[in-house]
C-alpha cells in the first residue's frame, strides 16, 4: 500500500511507494522535528498514512521524479500503455 503525508485529514503530498519515502520527503521539506530521542516526529498536525492513489497516479513514478528533482536530473515522461478498443 502506498503512503502520503496528511495535515488535518487532508492529503498534502504525492503518494509514494513506502512510508520511508514519505519520511525522507518530509525531512527534506523541513517537516521533521529533531528530538532528544532516536524517534522521528512530524511537525504539529502532520501524519503519514497509507493512502490509495488517485486514478492515473503512480507512486513509483512520483518517487522517480522526486529523486531526479533532488539530483537535478531530467526524467522523461512515461508513456501510457496503448489501449485497444473493445
Amino acid at each position: 500500500m502506498p503512503y502520503a503525508l496528511f495535515c488535518d485529514d487532508a492529503r498534502v503530498s504525492k503518494i509514494y511507494p513506502t512510508q520511508a519515502d514519505v519520511w525522507k520527503h518530509a525531512r527534506e521539506s523541513g517537516l521533521v522535528i529533531d528530538t532528544d530521542t532516536p524517534r522521528h516526529v512530524l511537525d504539529n498536525g502532520y501524519e503519514i498514512r497509507a493512502s490509495a492513489p488517485e486514478p492515473g497516479e503512480d507512486p513509483e513514478r512520483n518517487e522517480r521524479e522526486a529523486r531526479a528533482a533532488s539530483h537535478d536530473q531530467f526524467v522523461p515522461p512515461q508513456r501510457e500503455p496503448e489501449r485497444t478498443p473493445g
